[in-house]
């Protein structure tokens, strides 16, 4: 019997010695098998565990304006927190694996709840200058993680957003809501029609955006809508 070894990249663990891969919760560094952020700051993400509550605050925000079926956020997001930390990785940084990494654990939560019966994701669309701008777009790759676990199809092509819209961080709640009123147009109704969506975005605050999103997808024969979001801001 031969016994084969494999051989120990000496090299690669130098470099990881002289330029360790840091968590980007806390900044220290990753241990083997440790992907993005530590165990520590893993157990330590502030979960909602909305998925298991009927009536939680982000369903709360749709109440009144639209009809959603269910609605859920992974994190609590405050600010200077983990979470924005995390956030501003995923948006502002090139994090876009990592998103991806987050909406896998996401979806893994997701797959055990009402949500898992969607019939197919649709990540909030970019408007086309703002995703030449950034390259890519943060709601698509954690759509791609959560229909990884989920086992569901991602569509990115039957909505697109026509207005370059200012950013919502400043705004009060109806300058939100206009800010994005009208916003999105539904451009292959096939791939929609009859089906349950789960809307995904990165953050919610008022859920203006997802609104808007949700209007022109409510607009086509049979469409249901449930949202999922990567973090709340309460």
């Amino acid at each position: 019997m031969v016994t084969k070894y494999r051989p120990i990249n000496w090299f690669k663990d130098f470099i990881n010695l002289l330029y360790p891969t840091l968590c980007i919760g806390c900044d220290n560094a990753l241990f083997k098998g440790e992907r993005f952020i530590c165990l520590n700051c893993m157990s330590d993400l502030p979960r909602t565990n909305f998925h298991k509550i009927e009536g939680n605050s982000v369903e709360q925000r749709f109440y009144g304006k639209i009809k959603v079926e269910h609605a859920t956020s992974f994190l609590y997001f405050e600010k200077k927190s983990m979470t924005q930390k995390m956030m501003h990785e995923i948006k502002y940084k090139g994090g876009k694996e990592f998103g991806r990494h987050l909406g896998r654990l996401f979806g893994a939560d997701l797959r055990n709840s009402e949500m898992n019966e969607v019939d197919a994701i649709l990540p909030v669309p970019l408007h086309s200058k703002r995703l030449k701008d950034r390259g890519y777009n943060q709601s698509e790759w954690i759509a791609m993680g959560i229909a990884e676990s989920m086992g569901k199809p991602i569509i990115t092509d039957a909505v697109v957003r026509e207005v370059a819209t200012q950013t919502q961080t400043k705004k009060g709640v109806y300058e939100r809501w206009q800010n994005v009123n009208g916003i999105f147009r539904v451009t292959d109704s096939q791939k929609i029609e009859g089906k349950h969506i789960l809307v995904i975005d990165d953050v919610i605050t008022t859920g203006s955006t997802i609104e808007a999103c949700a209007a022109a997808l409510l607009s086509i024969t049979g469409v249901s809508v449930s949202v999922a979001t990567l973090a709340v801001a309460e």
